[in-house]
C-alpha cells in the first residue's frame, strides 16, 4: 500500500498519522505539502487533524482551495481511497467530496477526551478487520465536531449505508451521553458512495502502539488488508 499524508499550514496531526501507517505498512508514507498537484502512484491519500490556515473563516475552508484539493479530487474520482481525520474531514466537506458540514460542538466547547464509536459496516476497506457492531475507543479533540446535514442529506447516508461510525457508550448503546458534541444522529463519520473515502471527527491513529492502547489499529489494518489484495 502506497500511502501519502498531506500537510496544510496549521496541521499539526501528521506525526501520529505517519507512525500509524508506518507501524502497519512497515514503509514511511509520503509527505506531500498543499502545493502539490501530482498524487500519481498512490493508493490512501491521508489529511490529517489539526488546525489548517487557524481555523480562520471556517475550519477547514481555505486548506479545501489549495492547489492539493485538486489533485485529491482526480484521486478520488479515479478511485483512490481518502481518510479524513479531524480537520481533514472538516476539508473533506468543504470541499464537497462529503456531503455536511462540522458545526460548533454541542455546549460551545472544545472537546479533548476519549469516546466510543460503533462500527456500522465491517465490509469496507476501512473495517475489514473490525466485527459487525464492534465499539472501540478513540480520542477526541475538536471544537466544531457537531456533524449537520439536512434531513434529505441523513436519511439517504443511512439508506445507503454511507454511516461509518457513531458515538456510543462502552456497550455499544447510541444514547445521548455518548453525543459529546451533538452530532445529527450520532454520526462521528461517514463514507462517500463508493466507500472509498471517509471522513471521521475523532483520532483512531492516537491509539496504534501498545503502551497506550491498540483501539484504533485495526482500521490502519483494514486499509492494508484491503489495498493488497
Amino acid at each position: 500500500m502506497k500511502a501519502g499524508v498531506v500537510i496544510f499550514p496549521g496541521t499539526n496531526r501528521e506525526r501520529d498519522i505517519l507512525i500509524a501507517l508506518t507501524l502497519v505498512t512497515g514503509c514511511r508514507p509520503r509527505v506531500i505539502w498543499y502545493k502539490e498537484t501530482d498524487l500519481s502512484g498512490l493508493d490512501l491519500v491521508v489529511l490529517p487533524g489539526g488546525f489548517s490556515y487557524g481555523d480562520y473563516l471556517r475550519c477547514g475552508a481555505i486548506a479545501a482551495r489549495t492547489p492539493v484539493m485538486d489533485a485529491v479530487r482526480q484521486h478520488a474520482a479515479r478511485g483512490g481511497y481518502v481518510l479524513g481525520v479531524c480537520n481533514g474531514f472538516q476539508i473533506l466537506t468543504e470541499a464537497g467530496l462529503l456531503p455536511g458540514a462540522l458545526l460548533r460542538n454541542r455546549g460551545l466547547r472544545f472537546l479533548a477526551r476519549d469516546c466510543y464509536l460503533r462500527v456500522e459496516r465491517s465490509d469496507t476497506a476501512f473495517t475489514c478487520r473490525f466485527e459487525q457492531g464492534a465499539v472501540f475507543r478513540a480520542p477526541m479533540a475538536h471544537g466544531d465536531g457537531n456533524y449537520y446535514a439536512d434531513v434529505e442529506t441523513l436519511d439517504r447516508l443511512e439508506g445507503e449505508g454511507l454511516v461509518a461510525f457513531r458515538y456510543a457508550t462502552p456497550d455499544g448503546q447510541v444514547v445521548p451521553q455518548a453525543n459529546f458534541n451533538g452530532s445529527a444522529r450520532a454520526i462521528a463519520g461517514i463514507y462517500s458512495p463508493n466507500l472509498r473515502t471517509l471522513g471521521l471527527m475523532p483520532h483512531p491513529e492516537d491509539l496504534v502502539d501498545p503502551l497506550l492502547g491498540q483501539d484504533g489499529k485495526p482500521l490502519f489494518d483494514s486499509l492494508v488488508q484491503a489495498l493488497a489484495a
